[in-house]
């Protein structure tokens, strides 16, 4: 087909009004397009895009990459003509948008190629990643790291021009400056059949479900039987409480989908100071049945609501000063803090080894009071020759106060063992989680004649002709009126 030489003029002269695009040069051959997610002197502040002018940080130029046959080279080339095109990218409709944040303590790398294709790099976890105890933090300070490291332990994915868009991001809340991407990914079924997505979003959350329903039946037949309403029944109550705060927030912090819309940082610290509360409440039941063995006179003349008074300022105060101090010391002293993120949600601070060393050794101090405890009452019982109403009352607390000792003090030990990232021991925690709950379950109410017997004349129902021994006097008349 052929224009009219006034038509091409109008279009060359219409051409010529343009500026060239940044980098580019007479050679417009060459030239490829980069896309850049806001515009030209903005960059991202928490997801929206901000002017330069209201931030520190400069604008955001892309850092080409030349690709090799084996990978990319980590030699920085010239940069190459290219011309950024501002949008997000429209994705397909068997196609959604996915969000990616490269920064230095990151387990996703982003790369442009001289191409103008962006590169992404994450962890292959069926390539050498067990080595790293399944995480790998990239680095690009780490001189030692070449294209080889990365094809070993990682896997790529590229995206041409259109189904991406970077920038630069700032994160406040975490004080984090990182590159971000949004790329275009295929929909991808759900494989069920894989053990880890199995276990984390089927099995963890299901059990976390049961062993909830458990600490709440428990907290419910201490709080609502009149007779249980003692202050040992106070003191479990308190302490299946804060149990199952501590599994909501567990639970909270295994869907790290949902990232933009919970802060983990707040979820794991409502879960390690839930779990220090019920501890001390555990070291204050041990001490109440130890004082009451070793009291010579135990008809004293305080409430027990004035004594669960007492002990809940001890073990609120204790709670309160410990977490402060774990608090204090993520903020001032942790050097090495980490990061929850990736590619979903922006990374986001969570607290460090610091933090849970102090809240852990606090837990560990208790743990050792409560086995003196455990140990010299058991000895005072041995050498009581004889036995009072209220002794032989407190011999059932303690041997209840025993098993709950022994139950969550494995359950601990579980949980500081995970920490350490290997699968198996994060597989073993998930179980021992869940029979942590039905064995207090069982301690609690089911293993327990008086408790049973209790609910049983309550419901009407579950009573058997057994005698049954540990029963207050009243508890003792109203079986004799029942037949019992």
């Amino acid at each position: 087909m052929y224009y009219p030489a006034s038509a091409l003029l109008i279009i060359i002269g219409t051409l010529g009004n343009y500026p060239l695009p940044a980098n580019a040069t007479d050679g417009s051959a060459n030239l490829i397009s980069v896309a850049k997610c806001c515009e030209q002197n903005e960059l991202l502040v928490d997801d929206t895009c901000t002017p330069l002018t209201e931030t520190n940080e400069t604008e955001w130029k892309p850092e080409f990459v030349e690709e090799k046959v084996n990978g990319i080279s980590r030699n920085r080339p010239a940069q190459p003509d290219y011309q950024l095109k501002i949008g997000r990218p429209k994705c397909q409709s068997d196609e959604h948008q996915w969000n990616v944040y490269h920064y230095r303590s990151g387990e996703d790398r982003l790369a442009i190629l001289t191409t103008g294709v962006l590169r992404h790099y994450t962890t292959d976890l069926t390539k050498g990643s067990q080595e790293y105890n399944g995480v790998f933090k990239f680095d690009d300070a780490d001189p030692t790291m070449d294209e080889d490291d990365l094809d070993t332990i990682s896997i790529h994915y590229d995206y041409p021009f259109g189904h991406y868009c970077a920038d630069k991001a700032i994160l406040s809340r975490d004080r984090l400056v990182a590159t971000y991407a949004m790329i275009c990914v295929p929909d991808v079924v759900v494989k069920w059949s894989d053990t880890n997505y199995l276990m984390k979003h089927a099995i963890d959350p299901t059990f976390h479900a049961i062993s909830i329903a458990s600490y709440l039946v428990v907290a419910v037949v201490y709080f609502v039987l009149p007779q249980l309403r003692d202050l040992v029944g106070n003191m479990i109550t308190s302490m299946t409480l804060c149990l199952i705060a501590g599994q909501s927030a567990s639970t909270v912090r295994i869907f790290t989908e949902f990232g933009n819309h919970v802060s983990f940082m707040i979820a794991d610290t409502v879960m390690y100071v839930s779990l220090l509360a019920a501890f001390f409440w555990l070291n204050a039941l041990g001490y109440y049945v130890w004082n009451t063995f070793r009291s010579r006179n135990v008809f004293l003349r305080v409430t027990d609501g004035r004594k669960y008074c007492y002990y809940s300022t001890y073990v609120w105060g204790s709670t309160i000063c410990i977490a402060g101090t774990a608090i204090f010391a993520h903020f001032a002293l942790e050097t090495n803090k980490p990061v929850v993120g990736g590619m979903v949600y922006p990374p986001q601070e969570t607290i460090g080894w610091l933090g849970i060393s102090v809240l852990f050794t606090s837990i560990a101090f208790t743990i050792m009071i409560d086995l003196s405890f455990a140990l010299t009452t058991a000895n005072r019982i041995k050498r009581m020759s004889t036995y009072g109403r209220i002794h032989h009352k407190m011999k059932y607390s303690f041997r209840m106060f025993v098993f709950l000792f022994t139950i969550m003090s494995i359950g601990w030990l579980s949980l500081l063992l995970s920490q350490l990232n290997y699968k198996a021991l994060e597989y073993c925690h998930v179980v021992i989680n869940l029979l942590q709950a039905i064995l207090i379950l069982y301690v609690c109410v089911f293993g327990q004649r008086r408790v049973t017997f209790l609910l049983g004349k309550t419901c009407n129902c579950c009573n058997s002709g057994e005698n049954i021994e540990g029963l207050d006097w009243g508890e003792e008349m109203t079986a004799i009126n029942a037949g019992y």
